[in-house]
């Protein structure tokens, strides 16, 4: 029986150039960390990169980043979390450090690869976010952090002497969230775009017989020169 004609692609013209194949996402990131923080070592700068490769690869499934700041993230994430570090460390750090909201993991696992002595306590609320930090947790062979997936305010059996976040909620918002986690002389670093002041003038006065806030230093992100700054509380 016969099978019929069936059609062949027609062959391409000589000297026609192949397609391209299509972009993944991340292909166009840049890196320019070790640039940027020369006096980072080389140990550290690998396990940065390789945190910057799974949150571009993860970041097609799960909401980690803007995909507008994916091609950027070196600057927008890395610098900034690396530039807030270096100002935080103006203040003697506990060995136990929360990081409130931690999402994407910034800053709280910049800090674990920078400061093995410290542990890092990542909370986030979202489960699959959850996995993400606790799968750059593994591929980072990272022994001093550890996730939690619980919600803020369900910490109250928890010893926080210091919590950081990035990106969480208002000044106001989280003290309120965290005025019956927190005991007395506990501090709260707050990274903040230059909206700062405005967050802190709008605090209650409630809070602030409470809290006692301060800026602790401003920085400029190397490339957008967008102004940032890191503010502290600390429960009187």
């Amino acid at each position: 029986m016969s099978r019929g004609y069936i059609p062949q692609k027609p062959a391409p013209p000589a000297g026609a150039k192949k397609k391209a194949p299509e972009p993944k996402e991340g292909d166009n990131a840049l890196w320019r960390v070790s640039e940027w923080f020369p006096d980072v070592s080389a140990k550290h700068m690998a396990l940065l990169k390789s945190y910057h490769a799974e949150l571009l690869k993860f970041n097609v499934r799960v909401n980690l980043i803007s995909k507008n700041t994916e091609r950027e993230a070196d600057e927008q994430h890395f610098a900034d979390s690396l530039l807030a570090i270096e100002i935080m460390r103006k203040q003697p750090l506990r060995k136990r450090i929360f990081d409130i909201g931690s999402g994407n993991g910034f800053p709280g696992l910049i800090l674990a690869i920078l400061e093995p002595k410290i542990e890092l306590v990542l909370v986030e609320s979202d489960a699959r976010k959850s996995e993400f930090l606790k799968h750059v947790i593994s591929t980072l062979k990272l022994k001093n952090a550890t996730v939690m997936n619980a919600r803020f305010e369900s910490l109250k059996s928890q010893e926080i002497e210091v919590a950081l976040s990035r990106g969480f909620a208002s000044i106001a918002k989280t003290l309120l969230m965290c005025n019956k986690v927190f005991e007395s002389g506990a501090r709260f670093f707050h990274l903040k775009g230059n909206n700062w002041s405005s967050e802190i003038a709008e605090l209650p006065s409630q809070l602030i017989s409470v809290w006692q806030p301060e800026l602790l230093g401003e920085y400029t992100l190397p490339v957008s020169q967008a102004r940032r700054a890191i503010v502290v509380t600390q429960k009187r």
